[in-house]
């Protein structure tokens, strides 16, 4: 797959998406506090709020937005040679759509199957979402991105018409949903401006590949970065949203539900995807640097879906032999960063080999679907 790829494929926002996948899950391994409450639960808060400054890395490492960019470039991509082969739109987004679904009911199918029998064997029964829900919110993620895809044909279509007026018309809707929201108290209106930022995020994404933001000039790419960063400072300093880009323990989140700073966010964050484009290009033409990046990609959403459960079997077997998990990020609980990263990385490596096959065979182009 390294040798076959085309010198005018962008592999920056290949690069982009592995890096993705490698944040979420070492974030869920290693830097969140993972802990037993009182009645047996297992929560997972953040830790930025006990250093000092650390919110400041959650403007670089909340990567969800990303996520979103990278979903809609490679979108604009599949529609258009989908478009080029005459494939229709419900062809097209049936063949994305079963890229992200089969996968998912894999992983969904052997979990319900596991709860089934435990519920079943003698003794009391906790099903997973009422001892650990944190492990089912990735979901979240895979739910709006599969509506985003649905919507693909209309999303893309205003993207070639009108462009730049639909970031524009997004923008003023993401503000008056906040004002109805944090102004009027009106609860719903958040939940709606949360759905109209993934919309605007992956629309982004549209423009990222469209405009080829990644070789325009430098003073404008400059200037998306500045942008995106002027909105936060000001969202943040100026209209009070929390600073964290993650939520942590006993404040205000900006992801749930998502509001008008993690729209500023993607802005920040594509600029500086497009700033460093065309040295990362220089460095991922070298083989030794595309081919984790290859990797990663290939296997990126059974990672995503199967990392939790890597996390959870090496927990059972920690507390099995008599550990017990540190409810604050004390001196020991950094000095034991090593071992979550590295068994858990283990166990996924075995899952992985289990259950690629699906995602390869979901990926596969079938007659009727576009790529």
């Amino acid at each position: 797959m390294v040798a076959d790829t085309p010198a005018s494929r962008d592999r920056v926002v290949d690069a982009a998406r592995a890096l993705c996948i490698v944040v979420v899950t070492l974030w869920h391994w290693t830097l969140s506090v993972n802990h037993r409450t009182a009645d047996g639960s297992l929560a997972m808060p953040n830790p930025i709020d006990a250093v000092p400054g650390g919110w400041l890395a959650t403007w670089v490492l909340q990567i969800m937005p990303v996520f979103f960019l990278v979903g809609g470039y490679a979108n604009l991509v599949g529609r258009q040679r989908a478009q080029a082969r005459g494939t229709t739109a419900g062809q097209f987004v049936r063949g994305r759509l079963r890229r992200l679904l089969w996968p998912t009911a894999v992983w969904a199918l052997v979990w319900l199957a596991g709860e089934l029998i435990a519920a079943a064997l003698p003794g009391p029964h906790r099903w997973m979402w009422e001892w650990f829900p944190g492990y089912l919110t990735p979901l979240w993620f895979l739910g709006v991105y599969g509506l985003l895809i649905a919507v693909v044909p209309i999303t893309a279509s205003l993207h070639d018409r009108y462009g730049a007026g639909v970031l524009a018309a997004l923008v003023l809707l993401i503000a008056l949903g906040s004002v109805a929201n944090r102004g009027a108290g009106l609860a719903w209106a958040g939940w709606v401006t949360a759905a109209l930022v993934w919309l605007f995020c992956h629309q982004l994404g549209y423009a990222w590949r469209g405009w080829e933001l990644g070789r325009r000039p430098p003073a404008q790419r400059l200037a998306v970065a500045g942008i995106g960063l002027a909105g936060l400072a000001g969202l943040t300093v100026g209209a009070g949203y929390p600073l964290s880009m993650v939520g942590t323990t006993g404040a205000e989140s900006n992801i749930f539900p998502t509001n008008a700073a993690i729209a500023a966010l993607a802005v920040f964050q594509l600029g500086l995807l497009a700033l460093i484009t065309p040295a990362a290009e220089r460095l991922l033409r070298r083989p030794a640097a595309w081919k984790p990046v290859v990797a990663l990609n290939v296997a990126a959403l059974t990672i995503f879906l199967w990392h939790m459960t890597a996390y959870l079997v090496v927990l059972w077997a920690y507390e099995g032999l008599g550990g017990t998990l540190s409810v604050e990020p004390t001196a020991g609980w950094w000095a034991q960063r090593w071992l979550w990263l590295l068994a858990p990385s283990a166990v996924l490596a075995v899952l992985a080999a289990l259950f690629l096959q699906v995602e390869v065979a979901a990926r596969r182009p079938r007659k009727e679907a576009g790529r």
